[in-house]
């Protein structure tokens, strides 16, 4: 599996000088060489397209409750009088296999959705043990501290085409509270973009290949050495775009803080507080998705 960093470099995951390699302020990264057969990516885009192809009353069958994350809908609705994102969108829990809720899987999407999700499990265990690593852990110290197998969730994205695209946006700016997320991009149609150095900009999809993410977990555990990544999906006023992100995370009841390894008193102290990885996710919700800045800044100590 190779990442290839925003600067055009490149590193193997697990190779001893893959740390030194990351530009720390701003991480994005995309995966080639993963493993996962093409034959599985073109499957799931497949699936997701013929969902959002069904007319309205057929999706609005698998429409999420009030209150409810999963299903059919927009997540990150607080207020009526909110603007709302210009997409698609429905949203499945996928790991632990006991959590699935099949009345949200169209029978149609069930065997390319869990064919994709076990691929990415494997990815993510692969991206959890070499941050291990890098976090002075052994192989499995993430693992263990986050209550074993980290959960999964899919969030498959339909952004139509818009006259005025300068006027709305598919995904509005956010980071993830996720341990990571693997984003699966449209091959043809861009419109992910990535904040750095207060500029927006682009993610170019390279074919077959998946965007990490970093996300405020990952952050918050490292002791901010690893950020998350602030990111928004712009529209296209000529193709409509589809995505793919699949989120890892860890339990709900599973505290999150920096680990041991990552604070010195003298030169890193301690920069966020514990939390439960699920009061953190309410706390995102309730600030529906203002940017980067509110996402971990509310978890930060204040100085003495």
């Amino acid at each position: 599996m190779e990442v290839r960093v925003e600067n055009g470099g490149s590193y193997e995951v697990g190779k001893s000088g893959w740390g030194k390699s990351l530009p720390v302020p701003s991480i994005q990264e995309i995966v080639i060489n993963h493993g996962v057969k093409e034959q599985i990516l073109e499957k799931i885009k497949a699936a997701v397209a013929a969902f959002f192809e069904l007319p309205f009353q057929e999706k609005k069958k698998y429409a999420k409750a009030e209150n409810e994350t999963e299903g059919y809908g927009q997540n990150f609705v607080v207020s009526e009088h909110q603007k709302l994102d210009w997409s698609d969108m429905i949203y499945l829990l996928i790991l632990p296999s006991q959590n699935r809720n099949f009345k949200f899987w169209p029978l149609f999407t069930r065997e390319a959705s869990e064919e994709y999700s076990r691929e990415m499990q494997k990815i993510a265990e692969e991206l959890q043990a070499n941050f291990s690593v890098l976090m002075g852990l052994k192989r499995d110290g993430l693992k263990r501290l986050q209550g074993g197998e980290l959960k999964q969730g899919i969030r498959k994205n339909y952004y139509p085409i818009c006259s005025r695209p300068d006027l709305v946006l598919g995904c509005s700016p956010h980071s993830d509270g996720t341990s990571f997320t693997l984003l699966l991009q449209d091959d043809d149609v861009p419109g992910l973009q990535i904040k750095h150095n207060e500029a927006w900009v682009p993610v170019k999809p390279i074919p077959n290949s998946l965007v990490v993410n970093i996300g405020d977990a990952t952050e918050i555990q490292s002791n901010g050495m690893y950020k998350s990544i602030e990111h928004r999906a712009i529209i296209n006023e000529k193709k409509p775009r589809i995505s793919i992100a699949t989120f890892l995370f860890p339990d709900d009841e599973q505290e999150i803080g920096p680990v041991e390894t990552m604070i010195d008193d003298q030169n890193h102290p301690k920069l966020y507080r514990n939390i439960k990885h699920v009061d953190y996710v309410r706390e995102m919700f309730s600030r529906k998705m203002e940017g980067k800045a509110h996402s971990t800044q509310f978890m930060k100590l204040h100085d003495k």
